[in-house]
């Protein structure tokens, strides 16, 4: 934040987390009120059915479902959704008796 400007507790102004070997980090940006996040969805690729389920439940919870989870020709859960913070994101389970 700007000098003198408090940090509102509800937001985050560094997090980082490691993917591979690649640091990314992240924060709620300038603060004030809510930004629009649009043009990219953001995937997780889920180990299993239940773990699909789980991930999906989760981050729709306040969120709202666009497409729910469902057996397609590649993936055994795939699913969309948007979540309470205006997050794209896509679930992607497994092929059956498969990885990825």
């Amino acid at each position: 934040p700007s000098p003198g400007m408090k940090m509102p507790p509800e937001k985050v102004m560094h997090a980082s987390f490691k993917v591979g070997e690649t640091q990314v980090l992240a924060s709620d940006g300038n603060c004030s009120g809510k930004p629009s996040f649009q043009g990219i969805s953001l995937t997780v690729t889920a180990r299993d059915g239940a773990h699909a389920k789980s991930v999906f439940n989760a981050l729709a919870d306040g969120g709202k479902v666009s497409q729910p989870l469902v057996k397609t020709f590649f993936s055994s859960n795939f699913g969309m959704l948007t979540d309470k913070f205006g997050v794209g994101w896509m679930v992607v389970g497994p092929m059956d008796g498969g990885h990825g």
